[in-house]
């Protein structure tokens, strides 16, 4: 079975930081950020970010990790991402321990060990409610590409949010619905706070809002667009430039350069063929082709070789001999091309082609 092959991951993109208790026996104290975090392995990648979006870099240190990366606390409460083809989100309930992931359940098995629910059994349906350290946390992660960054690869937005997982599913199925999963979407990305009151008490919690950007509603729902459309919206909003109409040949020009009225005939057929025959192109083209069968050479109206040189009959040899073609009668003459003809003239009944 083929894995499901993904982007390389940049760097995360973030609601939320920690910041140092003053009580050295507690741990950190976590902020709820009104701009968008961003942190990676790579400090290229964060101090791009700064530029972008403002903010400082930093080192940072992840909890439960010794290992130090590099953070920007931007200044921006929007981000314009692209959203690649296929579902990028990925929705569990995970349960972390100091040694890595201790549950992941999609709320009906237990991913890691293949047992029922633990916090479903325990604690009921409304087991989200309890506090973290008991049940596993509902956690959203989805990959976007940022296209004013450096290199090709996604960020990472990861909420740990009951209430937050079901706006960005929301959000993200309406840009689904448009694309199918079948091609990227340019989207818009920002932080809203909002309460909900749940058994008489206001809960405060953060979600990332996600939707389609693009110039109208119509553009959004019209199926997947092209990497280009993704890459810059606005051509989407931009009159087409109409093609420039094919020449149309000079056909009386062409007719009159021919010899015989056959290639006059052969000029018709061509004009026809291409969609431009009309009842004055076939008079025009009949004349000149009536010209040509009596000698009269259609672009000087000269009678006479259509080069303007009179063509000289050969006359006897020495020996007062004519030097001509012999022909028996009873030999069979040479086959020729069927002839070319005009058009029949339209009879009562009948259709002319």
């Amino acid at each position: 079975m083929n894995a499901k092959r993904e982007a390389a991951e940049l760097g995360r993109i973030r609601t939320g930081y920690s910041r140092p208790n003053p009580n050295p026996d507690k741990g950190p104290i976590p902020v709820k950020s009104k701009t968008f975090v961003l942190t990676s392995h790579s400090r290229e990648y964060v101090e791009a970010a700064a530029k972008l979006y403002g903010g400082r870099v930093e080192q940072w240190t992840p909890q439960r990790s010794n290992i130090a990366q590099w953070r920007v606390i931007t200044e921006a409460r929007e981000l314009k991402a692209i959203l690649p083809a296929g579902d990028p989100l990925h929705q569990y309930n995970e349960k972390w321990g100091g040694g890595g992931c201790e549950r992941r359940c999609d709320g009906v098995t237990e991913q890691l060990k293949n047992e029922p629910c633990v916090c479903l059994a325990r604690y009921g349906e409304k087991w989200h409610q309890r506090p973290p350290t008991q049940v596993c946390r509902p956690t959203s992660r989805i990959g976007v590409f940022l296209p004013d960054m450096p290199d090709l690869g996604v960020w990472r937005l990861e909420t740990k949010s009951h209430y937050a997982a079901d706006v960005l599913a929301g959000g993200l199925d309406t840009v689904l619905q448009a694309t199918e999963g079948k091609g990227l979407m340019p989207v818009r990305m920002w932080i809203e706070q909002r309460t909900r009151v749940v058994d008489g008490e206001t809960k405060q919690f953060q979600v990332v809002m996600m939707v389609p950007s693009l110039p109208k509603l119509r553009h959004a729902l019209s199926g997947p667009i092209s990497t280009a459309a993704a890459l810059d919206p606005s051509t989407l909003d931009r009159p087409a430039i109409a093609a420039a109409p094919a020449e149309r040949p000079d056909y009386l020009a062409e007719a009159r350069g021919c010899r015989t009225a056959d290639d006059v005939i052969g000029v018709w057929h061509k004009a026809r063929n291409a969609g431009h025959g009309s009842d004055e192109l076939l008079a025009d083209l009949k004349a000149i082709a009536e010209d040509i069968s009596k000698g009269i050479d259609p672009r000087t109206g000269e009678i006479g070789d259509q080069d303007g040189d009179v063509v000289d009959e050969p006359g006897p040899d020495a020996d007062a001999v004519y030097d001509v073609e012999a022909y028996d009668e009873d030999d069979e003459p040479p086959a020729a091309n069927p002839p070319a003809s005009w058009p029949e003239a339209a009879q009562p009944g009948s259709v002319v082609r």
